[in-house]
């Protein structure tokens, strides 16, 4: 257990993890108060490698449970060993007889057979899964429920004894409880709303891109070898791609690999054209790719125009140069020298933040998206395929 704060600034510091005094704060009363901790915030801001570093950190052993759609406790409590039992009744099977052997009926020889059932449902059969072991460990363990968000709200209320009282209860045994209380961090990419009754069980911090001091310690730290001038001014890079309006703005792990990729082209100076030969490793869509490409020379240079080489006419889709009958009226600018690439491009300028911002809020993903409940004629559709 941390004596302070800064201790386990420190520590997390130790293990190639730099905290700010909010989450190491949340940390600290994390371990103290023996409370679960629920982050939520964008992919790839650190949710998933703070639970590895701090098992890390106080030498737990880490159990990860995964989430995805239509996961049911089978897979994130416990189940029984059906193959097990069935040997074990095959082997047992002579024995059987003798015990019925001498039974008057058929209901006394049920009651024979029925006495034994607990043989059958006993802990030599119950194959544990992550939060079942978390509860039975001998060692205390950090638990990582990764993503809850992806999965049904079934699973949540699965977990609720877990995250109120560190038990499970298995109906045919009994009730598990926690020798060691274990430090459970569950995260979530905000794909969905999370039900109230575990947001009440857990402490909640909302992990965001960090400030630019902040992610440029954090790149420094991870040995990127890139000179300290150009990650500075990579980072400054990065952190003006997310103010476009983007499908996915670039994580923190992507800015390090981005370092490291320029570290190993042995670039010394940060020009247009090398960013624009790389920038697939931190922009993902094809979409995306086109407004970094209109961006990146402005972000290296304020002044800069746009050269050619990073203006890519086939993207696969057509240009229209003479607009056809798109009428845009006298005094109509063509960006770019006169190229429109598309004309739903035209957001090129928007606030990623506040763009963000607007989509944070329920309902804002399709039907069917990660578990969301789909609508009666796509169900009607989805379990007709099935059927077949």
């Amino acid at each position: 257990m941390f004596d302070s704060v800064e201790e386990v600034r420190e520590a997390l510091a130790g293990e190639g993890y730099i905290a700010d005094e909010r989450l190491a704060t949340t940390v600290f009363l994390q371990t103290r108060l023996d409370k679960p901790l629920l982050i939520e915030g964008p992919a790839g801001v650190g949710k998933t490698e703070l639970a590895k570093v701090l098992a890390a950190a106080t030498g737990r052993r880490l159990l990860r449970l995964q989430c995805y759609e239509g996961q049911d406790e089978t897979k994130a409590l416990y189940e029984w060993d059906y193959g097990k039992q069935l040997l074990y009744t095959q082997i047992l099977r002579e024995k059987i007889g003798q015990i019925v052997a001498d039974a008057t009926d058929l209901g006394e020889a049920v009651e024979r057979i029925g006495a034994q059932e607990s043989v059958f449902f006993s802990d030599r059969f119950l194959a544990p899964r992550p939060l079942l072991e978390a509860v039975r460990s001998e060692e205390p363990v950090v638990l990582l429920v990764d993503e809850i968000d992806r999965a049904d709200e079934a699973l949540e209320a699965v977990l609720l004894e877990l995250l109120g009282e560190y038990q499970v209860s298995v109906p045919e045994i009994g009730t598990f409880v926690a020798r060691h209380a274990p430090y459970v961090i569950l995260t979530s990419n905000n794909t969905r709303d999370l039900a109230a009754a575990l947001k009440r069980r857990c402490l909640h911090l909302f992990l965001d891109y960090p400030a630019a001091d902040r992610e440029l310690e954090i790149v420094r730290s991870k040995n990127t070898g890139l000179s300290d001038a150009l990650a500075g001014q990579l980072v400054g890079i990065v952190r003006g791609l997310r103010e476009l309006e983007l499908r996915k703005a670039p994580s923190i792990s992507e800015t390090i690999d981005w370092a490291r990729t320029l570290a190993v082209l042995g670039v010394d100076e940060l020009s247009g054209q090398v960013l624009s030969d790389t920038v697939s490793v931190v922009v993902k869509y094809d979409k995306d790719v086109r407004k970094a490409l209109d961006a990146l020379p402005r972000l290296v240079d304020p002044n800069a125009k746009v050269p050619d080489s990073l203006h890519p006419h086939d993207h696969g889709h057509s240009h229209n140069h003479s607009h056809g009958g798109h009428d845009h009226g006298p005094g109509h600018d063509h960006p770019r020298g006169g190229h429109n690439h598309s004309h739903d491009d035209d957001d090129h300028g928007a606030d990623g933040r506040a763009a963000r911002a607007a989509k944070d809020k329920p309902g804002r993903f399709t039907d069917g998206y990660y578990g969301t409940p789909k609508k009666a004629g796509q169900a009607a559709s989805l379990g007709r395929r099935r059927a077949l």
